[in-house]
């Protein structure tokens, strides 16, 4: 739906292992067996390399039947190569967000992501190329407090939840009934906290609208 033809897809060697040797009702290598098996996917998010409505652009997209969308190891190295890529070929970068946060099964490592993402999103941008975020449904946890808010342009498509931490938990903190309407991306708009809630039909028409302005801000600077 959004790349014009070609699409070079890149960190396809970077897979998961298991450094905590993690298991509950299952072992940590057989829920990551069953995902492959469920996505077809080789871990949370695809990236690469192509032309969207005629420019150069390097695309992420996360999916969310893969552990939830859960940021690892592997999916921040992937965004990371992706931000990093981007940066040497001096290209904008679309990322698309679909997650529950940071993936329990690796801990430590995985919340790491978070500065790890961050870092090639601050590199990226103090260059003066691009970012353009998507936010989809759902968008969560580390990721949302990461690169997902990070960009030039924060698009979510409509009624998308999006946000921190679990309505329930953020109730029980402030003592407060939240809206009904908390955490959908029609009311992160109305705050102030995304650009523009664009259904997917229209992505990428939209997508190109804004690389085409970014692309004649950057020739007239």
């Amino acid at each position: 739906m959004l790349v014009d033809a070609d699409f070079l897809e890149i960190g396809t060697e970077v897979l998961p292992a298991d450094p905590l040797g993690w298991v509950d009702k299952k072992s940590y290598p057989a829920k990551l067996a069953l995902d492959r098996e469920k996505s077809q996917l080789t871990e949370g998010v695809v990236c690469g390399f192509g032309k969207l409505g005629g420019f150069d652009v390097a695309l992420g997209v996360m999916d969310f039947h893969f552990r939830g969308g859960t940021m690892g190891t592997v999916v921040g190295e992937r965004i990371t190569q992706l931000l990093e890529g981007a940066y040497d070929r001096s290209v904008p970068c679309i990322l698309f967000t679909a997650s529950g946060g940071a993936r329990m099964e690796e801990g430590m490592l995985a919340l790491m992501q978070m500065a790890k993402t961050t870092a090639a999103v601050g590199r990226l941008m103090n260059a003066g190329n691009i970012l353009i975020t998507v936010l989809t449904d759902p968008t969560t946890g580390g990721v949302a407090a990461s690169f997902a808010f990070q960009a030039d342009f924060v698009l979510a498509e409509p009624r998308a939840m999006i946000g921190f931490a679990g309505r329930r938990v953020i109730e029980q903190t402030v003592r407060q009934k939240l809206p009904e309407h908390f955490q959908t991306a029609e009311f992160l708009l109305e705050k102030g906290h995304i650009d523009m809630v664009v259904d997917r039909q229209a992505m990428k028409p939209t997508l190109t609208r804004l690389l085409d302005y970014a692309a004649n801000g950057r020739r007239a600077s």
